[in-house]
């Protein structure tokens, strides 16, 4: 289940955060000293004092997405009227429905509001509290990053120069002096530094097409699949709701405290539940080609089983998805494959309830579509 704010900030991923943060401000506040001291001038202070206020606001925008959290959905959350319901899917963990552009975390353990992705390095969801925070953050980390790359990496050059400059050089240049262990750490900063710049610079460049569009991650998903099918099927082109103009859609993420998270101003021409409808439709043409599979052998649920399923085990599937224990006997519904495994979900009793879901050997079931009917949700 969610955590609290604490224990959230006690998780490798905030504190490998926190020690990135700190190794690259100590390198740069400790070459910024030989090679420009902020006492020798204006123009040297300023210098500092920008790269201090970029990794001022990174972390302070860090450990307010981090505290702040996505926001999530009331447990047993139901809309006003009740034939809404019928527009929305109901979570089951949750035991309440989910509101528009909502989705279920399993990590968090609830229904995020506007969820955009779960990032492990702030060890929750980003959502709608969170979602300015966190882009803005990501703005201050890469500003710093690239300040700090191009300061770290002139500094290396003259420590390394240092000599020669000692000898033939005009007594101008800044000595900068480095022993074997600020030389291993400016060189393990750097390599962070242009890593940041190069990885969050892109994740940065999606947040930022997605708030201008006001389309999260999971929702660029949806509507690209929702493009898709509406051509197999001959059907009008889907329009995303939420996309209400760049400026309002900048306004909706910095100033989303105005919102309560779920419900949304939409285009005109649009509905509420537009977006919702098309899951379900997209979900229920999933279970139309899904197929039935029962287990014929046990899985313990290991990630790499490789005594019983070698060759399962050696192509395991890349992702942190959920593993699907099995006991022989049990039904499974598959929606996804690869070569040697199967994604899919339990059928539980006599009515076919959804269980929990996960990837599993192939091997360890059969086809048994002849002997169920696929029914709707």
């Amino acid at each position: 289940m969610a955590s609290s704010p604490f224990r959230r900030l006690c998780h490798w991923g905030p504190l490998s955060v926190l020690g990135i943060i700190k190794l690259i401000t100590w390198a740069m506040v400790h070459l910024l000293g030989m090679w420009w001291p902020p006492h020798s001038s204006i123009a040297a202070a300023l210098h500092a004092a920008l790269f201090l206020s970029l990794a001022a606001s990174t972390l302070y925008y860090f450990l307010q997405s981090l505290l702040e959290g996505p926001g999530f959905v009331p447990l047993g959350w139901k809309p006003e009227k009740q034939e809404d319901t019928d527009n929305l899917q109901f979570c089951t963990v949750c035991n309440g429905y989910k509101a528009p552009r909502s989705h279920h975390c399993r990590k968090c353990g609830y229904c995020v509001k506007k969820m955009d992705h779960h990032c492990p390095w702030i060890n929750c969801c980003v959502g709608h509290n969170n979602h300015g925070y966190f882009t803005l953050f990501l703005t201050s980390a890469v500003l710093g990053c690239f300040h700090a790359s191009v300061v770290l990496s002139i500094c290396m050059y003259h420590a390394i120069n240092r000599v020669w400059y000692i000898h033939s050089g005009t007594g101008r240049e800044p000595l900068v002096y480095l022993t074997l262990t600020t030389l291993l750490l400016t060189l393990l900063a750097i390599g962070m530094a242009v890593g940041v710049v190069l990885a969050v610079g892109v994740l940065l460049y999606l947040q930022v097409r997605g708030i201008l569009r006001n389309q999260t991650t999971i929702e660029d998903w949806i509507v690209e699949k929702a493009v898709g099918r509406r051509e197999e099927q001959g059907l009008p082109d889907f329009v995303f709701p939420y996309n209400v103009g760049w400026r309002n859609n900048i306004r909706l993420v910095l100033y989303g405290n105005k919102y309560d998270g779920i419900r949304w101003p939409v285009r005109d021409g649009c509905g509420e539940y537009d977006l919702t409808r098309e899951q379900q439709a997209q979900k229920q043409d999933k279970r139309v080609r899904s197929r039935l599979y029962t287990a014929i052998a046990e899985y313990s649920g290991y990630w790499v089983p490789l005594r019983r399923y070698p060759w399962a085990a050696l192509a395991a599937p890349c992702t942190d998805e959920p593993r699907l224990p099995l006991r022989p006997g049990d039904v499974i519904r598959a929606t996804r494959q690869r070569r040697h495994w199967l994604f899919g979900e339990k059928l539980i009793g006599e009515g076919e309830s959804r269980g929990p879901r996960g990837w599993f050997p192939r091997d360890a079931a059969t086809p048994t579509d002849h002997l169920y009917k696929t029914k709707p949700d």
